[in-house]
Formats: structure tokens, sequence, C-alpha cells
């Protein structure tokens, strides 16, 4: 039996075929495919991390001794959804936490010595996929592709704004 994953790759790849000319829906299915295969990933290592999970990882690695109500701004989650998150990652032993020093009430969070680790081996999983994706695609061409995946980012950004 396949697994539903598989019929929603499959759905996707028919899209992709009828997608023609868009360079949007083009951009869809490749973060598609690379986030699907960095869950592939992920589930090969020895933590069972989940999407949401390695993004918590990923922003208390960029932003050490943040807290729990940083992480809820930043992701837009509900509050309780994301404190359980982190006490999961805090009961793996992937995060540590001390109490603010000029807030008692306040927890910084950051990543344990197993949390660094675990975010290293995340990082280089992501440059092997990366690696994959950029095969054959030279310097100047992934400037060009960056100037311009940075203009739709800025028009769309821009856009927000109003």
């Amino acid at each position: 039996m396949r697994k539903e994953v598989d019929r929603v790759n499959q759905k996707h790849e028919a899209k992709r075929d009828s997608a023609g000319n868009d360079p949007l829906e083009l951009m869809h299915a490749i973060t598609h495919l690379y986030r699907s295969q960095q869950l592939r990933g992920l589930r090969a290592g020895a933590h069972e991390l989940a999407h949401m999970e390695v993004k918590a990882l990923m922003y208390f690695a960029r932003n050490p001794g943040a807290t729990l109500s940083e992480l809820v701004s930043h992701s837009g989650r509900d509050k309780a959804q994301v404190a359980r998150l982190i006490k999961g990652l805090r009961d793996a032993g992937l995060l540590d936490a001390v109490a603010d020093e000029a807030d008692r009430r306040s927890t910084r969070l950051s990543l344990s010595d197993a949390g660094r680790e675990v975010f290293a081996s995340l990082h280089r999983h992501n440059d092997a996929l990366s690696e994959v994706a950029l095969a054959g695609v030279s310097d100047d061409e992934k400037s060009v592709l960056m100037s311009l995946l940075g203009r739709v980012r800025a028009n769309l950004e821009a856009r927000e704004d109003r």
C-alpha cells in the first residue's frame, strides 16, 4: 500500500506538469521537494524531530537566550502549542533554560550540547541537500537566481506593507 505522502507527491507532480511557465508554481514545487527530502533526512537521524521542532531548534541556534514569547511572536503559532513544543525539546535534552536575570518570571532558552550536535547534523544534511539541488548550477547562475528571487521576495514584502 502506498503511503499518503506518496499520493500527495503524485498529485503535486501532476500539478507541476500542468503549471506550465508559472515561476511561482515551480518555486512551490521546488520548496515542497526540498522540505520533503529534508524531513526524510531528519527521520533517518538519531532524533525523530518534527518540522516545527526543527524550526524551533534553528530559531534558538540563531537567537540564543530568546524566550518562548519571542518564538511565539516570530512563528505566529499559538502560545500553548509552542509551550508544548518547547517542553518536548527540553525533555529531550535539546534545550537548556535559565531564568532571566532582569525578570525571573521569564525563561531564556538556548541549545544544549545535545541540541548543538543535532543542529550541526541538520546543518550538514541541509548543506548536502543544497549541493544536490544546485548541482550543475554555476556561481554566476546562482548569483542571478539569488537576485531574481530577492526581487520576487521584495515585491511580495512591499505588498504586505500596504
